[in-house]
């Protein structure tokens, strides 16, 4: 199966600091807030929504194609992605910007200031799916990206037929109840949190029966509580994977994502499909960074036969292509 796999690509700026921001924050002065905050280390990550689904793909023997929006410092994400296995080329590369970047700072109470700047992000919606292939995929995958970018790709998959899976996730708290209703009318597959699901139903009025009953597959993840599936009148209960040494979880909902992609494209069936997104899930949320993590085929089964039965059926992802092993991120 061909996967196009759209959405944000950005980096993750994370820096520690060693003391509490509280201890530098006036109650009685928060209107006029100026402060600085020595940090003593940073390190920096590759990430953004779609880059981390095609990684998660990639790693469990895909080739996805990633479609998104880059800057000018993209050269060295470009060859990571490359090395792992996704297809850069229907990335559109914006010399006048930088990419995306979240910059996030983390006192010693795990209290968090963040930054997010869009950058080359912000001009997603100006490109079409047919402006930079000429190769219809089977399947794409609408993830987090500029609203206007959701909406046109939305459009443009409904007009040419294109199945598509929809993944507001954090936009969904963004866009309008009319705007959640056009994707999630027109997708093949929904896949959301149960947060985010909760935010779907108060601004569409949409229940979880009627967006059932619409025909397409719906996948609501738990966190530790793991998944449910639903499709056609039937409910597949996807526990999640243990044991794990949790250490952070940033980006463990795109590894989901990712395994449930691969068993779908490997026509496995949906509780299997759930299982993988668990099991890839699980290789995240033991690393810090959200693609410094990688595995084999043959890793990545024999983990899954740890936890799960499989009857069999995952003898055929290790037959498909294993992508080479790469190095680190720094």
């Amino acid at each position: 199966m061909d996967i196009l796999v759209t959405g944000s690509i950005a980096f993750d700026y994370l820096m520690r600091f060693p003391g509490k921001f509280k201890e530098s924050l006036i109650a009685e002065a928060l209107e006029k807030i100026s402060v600085s905050f020595l940090v003593d280390e940073m390190t920096r990550h590759y990430g953004g929504v779609a880059a981390n689904i095609a990684y998660n793909l990639a790693l469990l023997g895909g080739r996805p194609r990633l479609m998104g929006t880059a800057g000018r410092d993209f050269g060295d994400y470009k060859v990571w992605l490359e090395q792992a296995g996704v297809d850069t080329s229907t990335v559109v590369v914006l010399t006048d910007v930088f990419t995306a970047s979240f910059f996030a700072n983390t006192d010693q109470e795990n209290n968090q200031i963040a930054s997010f700047y869009a950058g080359a992000m912000g001009r997603a919606g100006q490109y079409k799916i047919n402006d930079v292939t000429d190769k219809k995929p089977d399947l794409v995958v609408i993830s987090p990206n500029s609203p206007d970018a959701m909406q046109n790709l939305i459009n443009e998959c409904a007009e040419h037929k294109i199945p598509f899976l929809y993944d507001p996730s954090q936009q969904a708290a963004r866009l309008d109840g009319d705007a959640l209703l056009h994707g999630i009318e027109r997708c093949k597959i929904l896949m959301c949190n149960d947060y985010e699901w909760e935010v779907i139903e108060k601004k569409t009025g949409l229940s979880r029966p009627r967006a059932i009953n619409t025909g397409l597959t719906l996948i609501i993840t738990q966190g530790k509580e793991g998944a449910h599936i639903y499709r056609d009148g039937d409910t597949h209960y996807i526990p999640p994977y243990e044991p794990v040494t949790p250490l952070e979880p940033t980006g463990v909902g795109d590894a989901f994502r990712a395994g449930v992609l691969r068993g779908l494209d490997l026509g496995l069936p949906l509780d299997i499909c759930g299982r993988m997104g668990s099991v890839a899930a699980a290789f995240v949320l033991e690393t810090i960074g959200t693609q410094n993590h990688r595995y084999t085929t043959e890793q990545f089964v024999a983990r899954y036969r740890t936890a799960f039965d499989d009857d069999g059926a995952l003898d055929v992802l290790l037959s498909s292509t294993t992508p080479k092993e790469t190095q680190t991120a720094s």
